[in-house]
């Protein structure tokens, strides 16, 4: 593939999160010889709560002894999605793909909290746009990423507001280019037995966007 194309898609998926690792690298699966690990980090937002988002990483990554539990590091890589097989049938997971992971001592002065991410992508699905009790608009969007080897990333997107109102202007399969930050959302969901299971949700909490044009 050429280079260019490469870097094109690359640039489809950008992000940058720091944080703390809460727990230590579980094994995932092996592709042509190279193993992937996940863990899960603290990613601490302006309101001094916290989203626990999940992190692939390859064991060739420098320094991946090092990654455990309690350890301050800066993520870049990009927000993937991929089908799951469960009990109940598919379920989409999503996690923080790491290119680079740089370690950050504990009491180091550079070290800022990060949690940001830029898409470029295609709706996938009308926005369903709502209001809440208090007047609140929201709307949620399905985001199609591009990536390399003819593969797409599907990315839950949530926009308030001014925002909300623009999203339910877009149609199936119109460019939108997306900047937020990643966010971890826990949730009841009633099981057909009749209890309550507590799960997570991983979307983006969009602060800008924009619909692009198609050259002419």
């Amino acid at each position: 593939m050429d280079l260019k194309v490469v870097q094109s898609l690359y640039e489809n998926n950008i992000a940058v999160i720091s944080g703390e690792i809460i727990s230590d690298p579980v094994y995932s699966h092996e592709v042509y010889g190279e193993g992937f690990y996940t863990f899960f980090m603290n990613v601490k937002r302006l309101s001094d709560s916290y989203d626990k988002i999940p992190v692939l990483v390859s064991e060739r990554l420098p320094d991946f002894e090092r990654f455990k539990r309690g350890i301050i590091v800066k993520v870049e890589g990009q927000f993937r999605s991929y089908n799951a097989v469960c009990e109940t049938g598919n379920k989409l997971m999503l996690t923080v793909f790491a290119r680079e992971v740089a370690l950050i001592e504990a009491d180091s002065t550079d070290f800022k909290n990060e949690n940001s991410i830029s898409l470029n992508g295609y709706i996938c699905k009308k926005p369903v746009y709502r209001t809440t009790p208090f007047g609140r608009e929201i709307a949620d969007i399905l985001l199609a990423v591009n990536r390399t080897y003819n593969k797409s990333d599907y990315i839950p997107c949530i926009s308030w507001g001014r925002n909300a109102k623009y999203c339910s202007t877009f149609n199936v399969g119109d460019n939108v280019r997306v900047w937020g930050r990643i966010q971890s959302r826990e949730y009841q969901k009633k099981m057909s037995d009749g209890s309550i299971e507590s799960r997570v949700a991983y979307e983006i909490s969009v602060s800008k966007l924009e619909l692009l044009k198609e050259e002419t």
